[in-house]
């Protein structure tokens, strides 16, 4: 079989003969699925910051043309993403930042949420009557509401995160976002549809309902939205620092609420709140290392595992988005979600077999099982140890640091309620885990949550090339991998990488991007696969490419508010003079 990959640019030409702006790549695969990007990635020299909105670029990218370095920049971007995607992080959620320093050693600054002493494997009970695969407990409450929250690790990542590795000031780096709080901002086309499809649940708390649905109504895009007391909030932070939560006014809000309406975080909770500093995990393909956090941060294991099995298999020959690359793909999300529900957790409460998924001898094993025209049903090669929506950001300077951030209030507006008189909206941690007991995720107090973030970063010949992440829930990891595949196996630019249309399976339905061609959809069927059609996979990636030239290149794609900026130019030479006037 002979394939050719070819990619062809469409230009708009304007009656400047100078002036030709390149607005579109098109990726065709002749044997496989074409698709053209819809956004254009920045190159720069002297930094580089993509996050999934404009603004919260726009405060990064002010960091480093002040100075300041890749981790201040990453530090204001997340203040500010609390803002302007209110909807998706904030202090009151968790995440895994992975860095990689000018030395080339990486660090793993882990702020995951963790259970609260009061919530048990008995805490919840199993909904019988949600969709197969949901974890829903009765009346959804550990999903919405008080009782969904877990303790919080942002706000202490953040600061430790500056406090470590940075070069300015808290307060310094925290302005943009009381900016944006305080004078207010626009909402985007995102922002609205989000509040739309949440406005049921955000309706049933007055405050959160006061600022997102003003007289009933969900703010539209280009509605101006002012958080005063959010504004406040980070002012109190910007004095006090982490303190003003795990020890102060804020963690006695949060609390009080709380205990108000029966739920289970208290200030012994926030007060017994560490963060960690895991070694990063790290895995091989095709000469490339992938690093990113070890568990309770599942993404890099599981991608690892899933790469080692595909690599038996000639994924450029077999083409991007060919029925036989798709099949292929899903039948190793399949395995590697079943392995992922029998053993990976917080390593503290279970024994995660890192070493044993990452074998080439697991993959060997794991690959021979795979049936290369049908779908089958996969169970976990492991013996278990015991019997959607986030964001992130990517950033880069001039001296090699690099920051690679997945943060989380969980769900689309996390518990869908406001702490009253601080505009903090937390999160509902505890809906990704277990309600039911005896199981690798059930719940335990003190028990971290388990993710799907994938901050990765790709090192070739000791030297880093890409770095890339994004939101999504569970198909985070899954989007990640094909992210790298499309880059190392299918040669496709970064824009394309990121935009590339994507599937998604745990086992149960096949989801496919409208790219995907219903021929494809039928012959998938034809397998065995439920297809369906959904509008996205996952959220809105964004990436850097590091060039052979020292050069950064950005880019975030269609599924989010993403904006790259790259900062290039610089300042003066030394000893420029101006010399005297003359008449």
């Amino acid at each position: 079989m002979f394939l050719v990959h070819f990619q062809t640019k469409l230009y708009l030409y304007f009656p400047c003969p100078h002036l030709t702006i390149i607005c579109m790549n098109h990726w065709t695969d002749h044997c496989g699925t074409s698709f053209v990007t819809e956004k254009q990635p920045a190159r720069a020299s002297r930094g580089m910051v993509v996050t999934n909105h404009p603004l919260a670029s726009a405060a990064g990218s002010e960091m480093l043309c002040a100075g300041g370095n890749a981790v201040d920049a990453a530090v204001a971007a997340l203040f500010t993403l609390s803002v302007v995607e209110p909807m998706m992080v904030g202090l009151l959620g968790g995440g895994f930042a992975h860095l990689r320093h000018p030395d080339g050693t990486h660090t793993i600054l882990e702020g995951q949420g963790t259970c609260p002493q009061a919530v048990g494997p008995h805490t919840f009970t199993h909904d019988a009557l949600a969709p197969a695969g949901s974890l829903e407990s009765v009346g959804r409450q550990h999903s919405l509401g008080r009782k969904a929250v877990a303790t919080p690790g942002n706000l202490m990542a953040w600061c430790q995160m500056l406090s470590q590795h940075g070069s300015m000031s808290l307060s310094e780096v925290i302005t943009p976002a009381i900016k944006h709080a305080s004078c207010g901002f626009r909402a985007t086309q995102y922002l609205s549809d989000c509040i739309t499809e949440n406005a049921a649940d955000l309706s049933l708390d007055p405050e959160i309902s006061r600022l997102f649905l003003p007289q009933g109504q969900a703010l539209q895009k280009g509605d101006l939205l002012v958080q005063g007391a959010y504004a406040d909030t980070l002012k109190l932070v910007a004095q006090e620092g982490a303190n003003a939560l795990y020890s102060g006014a804020l963690g006695r809000a949060l609390c009080t609420d709380i205990a108000s309406q029966q739920g289970f975080l208290s200030l012994e909770d926030l007060r017994l709140y560490n963060t960690r500093h895991p070694a990063a995990l790290r895995s091989d393909y095709r000469g490339f290392e992938i690093i990113g956090p070890p568990p309770p941060c599942a993404g890099p294991l599981h991608i690892g595992q899933m790469l080692n099995v595909l690599e038996g298999f000639d994924l450029k020959a077999i083409g991007f988005g060919t029925e036989q690359g798709v099949h292929l793909l899903a039948e190793v999300m399949k395995m590697a979600f079943t392995d992922r529900s029998a053993v990976t957790a917080d390593p503290d409460f279970v024994n995660v077999p890192i070493e044993k998924l990452l074998s080439a001898e697991y993959a060997a094993e794991r690959r021979k099982q795979i049936n290369l025209h049908q779908a089958q049903t996969w169970s976990p090669g492991l013996a278990p140890a015991e019997s959607a929506n986030t964001t992130h950001i990517t950033v880069a300077d001039s001296e090699g640091r690099i920051v690679s951030a997945t943060q989380t209030i969980n769900s689309v507006f996390g518990a869908r309620y406001m702490v009253p008189g601080t505009g903090m909206i937390p999160n509902n941690y505890l809906y990704v885990l277990d309600p039911r007991p005896d199981r690798a995720n059930s719940m335990a107090p003190g028990k971290r949550v388990t993710s799907s973030m994938a901050p990765l970063m790709v090192i070739k010949d000791g030297e880093p090339r890409y770095a890339l992440g994004l939101p999504g829930g569970l198909r985070i990891f899954t989007s990640a991998l094909q992210a790298v595949i499309n880059l190392i196996d299918h040669g496709m630019s970064l824009q394309e990488a990121v935009e590339a249309p994507r599937i998604w399976t745990q086992g149960f339905e096949l989801e496919l991007e409208p790219a995907f061609s219903e021929a494809l959809h039928t012959s998938l069927q034809t397998r065995g696969h439920r297809v369906v059609h959904v509008p996205n996979v996952g959220g809105g990636m964004n990436a850097i490419e590091f060039h052979d030239d020292r050069s950064l290149e950005g880019a975030a794609c269609w599924r989010a508010d993403g904006t790259p900026i790259g900062i290039g130019g610089g300042l003066a030479r030394k000893g420029v003079r101006f010399l005297p006037e003359t008449k």
